[in-house]
């Protein structure tokens, strides 16, 4: 019982660093989730509801392995000296009991105090970074999921084999950590999500879309939510404007909204302003960027283009989450829908704990949160829990700071830069030949 571990060696033994790591996930706001839904244990159980919430979030520590496995490698059962082993169907109902409600309520409550915790040291010219993007997870082929999720359809005709869940979060780029999600059918456009997120995005803050997110209704929707709500953003090759000022390489422009856009929200205007840089991308493209960022002294087109590529950071973001934490599995493990969104709340928590260890991590290295290996940092806390779910409580402590020394350790290495110009090898030769002269 990792929860009560913690509680138990803080009364006993309180040491630096061991506060910071038993803070992150209190135990008050599990309490919380349960009793706002209503699905608290009663009665006593071997999986009471607070031992499910911490198994949910290690099924995606620890993706590998069966539930059976996690739960017995964690020791997250509570003892009966009845019943040595929890059995299969016995977790599967624990699950089901508890439900999505809980898992959501308590990603959005740790997300929010997680990222105030890291804003402030890693804020660009005094606004925060975020980026908004979109991706899929694959869920098992079972009739309920195909139904309620969808599946991508093929020009063909064709439809893919696995049902998928579409989603776009908002990710804080210095740290990864995902500050708000909005995921569901496949078949549901990526914009209709990105418009339920825009009011979550905080003052004082610049936004990085990718250029299937222009639009007139989430961009002006993103300046007028709140107070110094920023956006940057490229546009479409197709996007027209007019120049009001400046010179072709950073300018002012206008741009009209359509029609059609103004009577599906008659509150736009009938045209907006906003600031176009010129860049040119590291394969020699050029490429404009939009921006409400008018103050050419403090934000220059330099920066601003800087600023841009560190957009890809959210797709690093998500090869973490998919790849590394949840090692390419195929699909997910739940066969029905209200299984999928816990798991998908789950895997989301266990995520955002990582990336929260390693910024702290970073911060007593001095060295930036992205500058640490995900992948080694993952392995480090994996093993930590199960030595943590072994030992007695007095030899806690000492485990716990020691993971905080270790993943100072997993800086990335630099890569050295390309010396010659890329170019493709010629394919080796399959089978040895040999060439014989014509006598």
């Amino acid at each position: 019982m990792l929860s009560s571990q913690l509680s138990i060696t803080t009364d006993v033994m309180p040491t630096i660093g061991f506060d910071r790591l038993a803070a992150h996930l209190p135990y008050e706001w599990i309490e919380q989730a349960l009793s706002a839904h209503g699905v608290a244990s009663v009665r006593r159980r071997r999986l009471p509801a607070e031992q499910v919430v911490w198994l949910v979030i290690a099924l995606a520590l620890f993706r590998r392995q069966s539930m059976e496995e996690v739960l017995s490698t964690l020791d997250l059962a509570l003892p009966d000296t009845r019943i040595e082993a929890v059995c299969k169907s016995a977790i599967t109902q624990a699950r089901a009991r508890l439900g999505q409600a809980p898992l959501q309520w308590l990603f959005e409550q740790t997300a929010q105090a997680w990222c105030a915790q890291e804003k402030v040291a890693n804020q660009w010219k005094g606004l925060s970074l975020w980026a908004v993007d979109g991706t899929t997870f694959r869920v098992p082929d079972s009739p309920e999921n195909r139904e309620f999720f969808g599946a991508q359809r093929y020009a063909s005709g064709k439809v893919a084999s696995y049902p998928q869940v579409r989603a776009v979060s908002l990710t804080a780029l210095p740290t990864h950590l995902v500050s708000a999600i909005e995921f569901g059918q496949y078949g549901q456009n990526e914009m209709l999500y990105a418009k339920a997120l825009i009011g979550r995005i905080e003052d004082h803050s610049l936004t990085v879309f990718d250029k299937g997110f222009v639009s007139a209704e989430i961009l002006l929707g993103l300046s007028a939510a709140g107070t110094e709500r920023h956006y940057l953003i490229p546009a479409k090759s197709n996007t027209q404007y007019e120049v009001l000022s400046g010179t072709p390489e950073d300018c002012r422009v206008r741009l009209r909204i359509s029609p059609q856009a103004r009577v599906k929200v008659p509150d736009l205007p009938e045209a907006w302003e906003a600031r176009a840089i010129r860049v040119e991308s590291a394969n020699g493209q050029s490429r404009v960027l939009l921006t409400s960022l008018f103050d050419r002294r403090r934000f220059k087109a330099q920066d601003l283009a800087d600023c841009y590529r560190r957009r890809w950071e959210i797709e690093t973001s998500y090869r973490e989450l998919k790849q590394s934490m949840l090692g390419e599995a195929l699909t997910l493990r739940s066969r029905l829908p209200e299984g999928v969104n816990q798991e998908i709340w789950g895997a989301l928590i266990a995520y955002n704990l990582i990336r929260l260890e390693i910024a702290k991590a970073a911060t007593e290295a001095r060295v930036a949160p992205t500058d640490l290996s995900f992948l080694r940092a993952l392995h480090i806390i994996q093993h930590e829990l199960i030595w943590a779910a072994g030992m007695s409580p007095g030899k806690l402590p000492s485990h716990l700071a020691r993971l905080r020394l270790q993943l100072q350790m997993a800086i990335v290495e630099k890569r050295r830069g390309r010396k010659c110009p890329r170019v493709v090898k010629a394919r080796p030769a399959r089978y040895a030949v040999r060439h014989l002269k014509e006598p």
